[in-house]
């Protein structure tokens, strides 16, 4: 068993749990435990309610021990600048880092930690020689984020690649992408928390949330951030327009990752229903109340990269999915409708899926059973155990 820091790129009670938060949790049931660091601040701050609420909590906790959260877990909020990447700031979030992380280590008795991080800068900001091994799990093409520091993370990133003991990956895209700059490499698709989701399937219809029950059947739900650097927003509109029966539902942040995000062309639409953030405890009575699950992602760079884990949450509650075809999803073609970004396909796809003519349930749910957090964790251990 093993000590783990996991440097994160989000905060541990963010209401979308992504990689970070599940990793933790299952590598926290294998008997390892873990120091979990708060998201460092990639994106340069903007002059947004948001980002300035996140600052003053950062500054609220940044002065405080590591916290635990679980058996085997324990959270710290390091205190650095957002967006400190060149200069004076790299310098000051060098030091506040490495001496910050230094006392949270002695504090809580971690020997020879190991490294788990998803941040692609993580070479500038911290010596790698403070761990006995160490993991690059790359996960988003975050270069192609909107206000990301594009050039800094291309360099930093490669570095890393070249330095760490092991990278993963979780879409064919970003292994083709960093292939060339690493030793070891190796590919293991998304995955979601099955059980949580699977639990949509026992509810009834008196489990829906309010919110959810007033909107009439069928709904198509979506679930994560609503920006329209990944959601393609003039094609939800037509298809809404197209389909005035058709029932909408997003549940979810708006603007994540991208605080200018402009819901116009959503919110003229009365079918289309942002209902906001709920608590992650929550998502599978929504996921009770939907008939279908959907991507409509927009084709870029960054989607391209991209394995949504949405997809097998989506299947875990036994939702049919129709999605865009993005690269990393083609492998899973048989347990879902995949589409190009188009209106005519994407009302095809969706009248099968509602009918009940899409693929199998028990392929679905057979699928979903097979990719799950402990699974994926477990396997990247035994990789681990093999190195040299």
């Amino acid at each position: 068993m093993a000590d783990v820091v996991l440097l994160a790129t989000a905060d541990w009670d963010h209401p979308l749990w992504t990689n970070k938060q599940h990793v933790a949790v299952a590598l926290a049931a294998e008997g390892n435990r873990v120091l979990y660091v708060e998201s460092l601040g990639l994106r340069v701050a903007q002059p947004t309610g948001r980002d300035l609420r996140r600052i003053l909590k950062r500054l609220r906790r940044g002065l405080r021990l590591p916290r635990p959260v679980q058996s085997g877990i324990w959270v710290w909020s390091p205190l650095v600048m957002p967006g400190g990447h060149s200069g004076l700031g790299l310098l000051l979030n060098r030091i506040s880092l490495g001496w910050g992380l230094r006392v949270a280590l002695l504090r809580l008795r971690f020997r020879r930690p190991w490294l788990w991080t998803y941040n692609p800068l993580t070479g500038m900001l911290l010596s790698l020689s403070m761990f006995s091994r160490t993991v690059y799990h790359a996960v988003d093409a975050l270069h192609e984020q909107p206000c990301m520091p594009r050039a800094t993370i291309e360099t930093a990133e490669r570095r890393l690649c070249a330095e760490v003991d092991q990278v993963f990956v979780t879409s064919p895209a970003l292994e083709r992408q960093l292939t060339p700059w690493s030793r070891r490499i190796r590919f293991d698709p998304n995955v979601a928390d099955h059980d949580h989701f699977a639990r949509a399937m026992t509810m009834s219809i008196n489990d829906l949330p309010a919110d959810l029950a007033v909107i009439p059947s069928p709904r198509i739900g979506f679930m994560g951030a609503v920006s329209s650097y990944k959601l393609d927003f003039g094609l939800i509109a037509a298809l809404a327009r197209a389909h005035p029966q058709w029932q909408f539902v997003f549940v979810g942040p708006t603007g994540e990752g991208e605080p200018q995000t402009d819901t116009t062309l959503l919110i003229q639409e009365p079918n289309v229903h942002l209902l906001g953030s709920r608590p992650y405890d929550h998502l599978p009575y929504y996921c009770a109340g939907f008939d279908c699950g959907w991507l409509p992602l927009r084709l870029s760079p960054y989607t391209q990269a991209m394995f949504p884990m949405k997809f097998f949450e989506y299947l875990a509650a036994g939702l049919p999915v129709v999605a865009t075809a993005i690269d990393a999803l083609g492998q899973f073609s048989e347990a879902a409708l995949l589409c190009e970004p188009e209106s005519a396909a994407f009302s095809k796809a969706l009248e099968q899926a509602l009918s009940g003519a899409g693929p199998d349930i028990d392929v679905r749910l057979t699928l979903a059973a097979e990719h799950t957090y402990l699974s994926r964790t477990q396997r990247m251990l035994r990789v681990l155990e093999g190195l040299s």
